[in-house]
């Protein structure tokens, strides 16, 4: 069974290859935003990116509304009133995104005018939908429901108090003149309603996708600092370490230079190195850390021993590992082996937790010394996984700390084959003198 230290805190995320930590909230930003892409559909996702082509299909949607209106409006001065009341509406729409409530405005206006001078019209408040939409769309609820009464009354009370219905749309056995006013006026009402409550579900919607995108960037910022804490823990012991040796070999020196005075200087130039290969590691480590850390317990540091029993460790949990090791053995560096070792148990982890169908689990461990480059590569060849949006995102951004360090970058995404395939990429002679 895997023991929590063994399968580490990794979260697998659908990330694209590895940014800097300047970008990680606009990269966390960005995932969401293609997560609500995925939601939208290609076709909203289209009319989102291209507002100006939506205007045109929301005018174009009012012409279709209004288009049989035309048919009852005889030849003559009623059809060229009714022709330019709907050439100025559809002009006013287009700007319905930037004034919604200047354009909302208007439209009452144009609809009074219109009922007035074209009693036969049959398009009667139908450009106060796309209006009164707009307007729900920008602003709060209880203000969006104010304008639409706001809206509403006058058209109505014209309606109710002046209007009389022509007698070509009245039938014989059906209501009366003033019946048919009152319908109208309720028909008016609710879709009024209707569009107004459709805009102030969009906003909502709208609003709930910019706290899942703001939720994201936090989340990324917290993932960024918890690991960089606990770099900052885990890189005391590393320099504890170094200055130990030194201790030591300071001592040794002491104790040969008079009687093997070649000896004393090879001790020398150890302790040397040793105090550079320190100063180099923190050199790294600040200028990845911002942050102090808590008073949190230390982890003893991972040697080769403890990489044997965190490949076993996951074999005994059921994954069927394979593990290369290509090149000279790493580094004596202290720092270098905790990286490698993170990140090849955050990625196992991921292949643990949310892989499924997994016949074959492949660990890459290829230090090219000459070219000073340090390859880790993690891949599985399931065919399936878990829903990764469930998880937090830290694994990857963990890692991405880490490999900073050493100038390195980490990629993370689906294989082409299927399953999933991280590569982390390390220099482990940056920066060192």
């Amino acid at each position: 069974m895997r023991t929590p230290e063994q399968a580490g805190a990794a979260e697998r995320t659908a990330a694209a290859p590895a940014e800097p930590a300047s970008a990680t909230a606009p990269a966390a930003a960005g995932r969401a935003e293609e997560f609500t892409a995925l939601r939208r559909g290609r076709l909203r996702q289209y009319l989102y990116n291209h507002p100006r082509v939506m205007d045109v299909v929301v005018v174009a949607a009012y012409l279709l509304a209004t288009s049989g209106a035309f048919l009852r409006v005889g030849p003559g001065t009623a059809l060229a009133w009714q022709t330019a009341q709907v050439a100025a509406v559809a002009v006013a729409l287009m700007f319905r995104r930037y004034r919604p409530l200047s354009v909302l405005a208007v439209l009452c206006a144009l609809e009074i005018v219109n009922i007035m001078l074209v009693p036969s019209a049959g398009n009667v408040g139908s450009s106060l939908w796309f209006g009164l939409y707009a307007v729900a769309v920008r602003y709060r609820t209880v203000f969006s429901f104010a304008a639409t009464a706001l809206a509403t009354v006058p058209l109505a009370g014209y309606m109710l108090l002046f209007y009389r219905y022509p007698n070509e749309f009245l039938v014989a056995d059906g209501p009366s003149a003033a019946t048919s006013s009152i319908i109208t006026v309720i028909v008016l009402l609710l879709s009024n309603t209707i569009a107004t409550g459709v805009g102030a579900s969009v906003r909502r919607g709208r609003e709930h996708e910019a706290e899942l995108r703001q939720w994201a960037v936090r989340n990324a910022q917290l993932a960024s600092i918890a690991e960089r804490n606990r770099i900052a823990r885990e890189m005391h012991d590393v320099v504890a370490h170094s200055l130990t040796v030194m201790v030591a070999l300071s001592d040794g020196a002491a104790v040969v230079v008079r009687r093997n005075p070649d000896k004393a200087g090879e001790v020398l130039g150890q302790l040397a190195q040793t105090g550079r290969n320190a100063l180099a590691d923190m050199r790294r480590v600040l200028g990845v850390l911002r942050d102090d850390s808590g008073a949190e317990s230390r982890s003893p540091q991972p040697d080769d021993t403890d990489m044997a029993a965190l490949f076993e460790g996951f074999r005994q949990a059921g994954l069927p590992l394979s593990v290369t090791q290509a090149g000279p053995a790493l580094p004596k560096d202290p720092a270098l082996q905790l990286t490698v070792y993170r990140i090849v148990q955050e990625s196992l982890t991921n292949v643990l937790r949310y892989g499924t169908s997994v016949s074959r689990v492949q660990v890459l461990i290829d230090n090219d010394a000459a070219a000073g480059v340090l390859k880790v590569a993690v891949s599985d060849d399931g065919r399936g996984s878990v829903d990764a949006s469930m998880g937090t995102g830290q694994g990857i951004v963990g890692m991405r700390e880490r490999a900073r360090i050493y100038a390195g970058t980490v990629a993370a995404a689906p294989a082409p084959g299927g399953g999933w395939a991280v590569e982390a990429v390390l220099h482990p002679a940056a920066e060192r003198k």
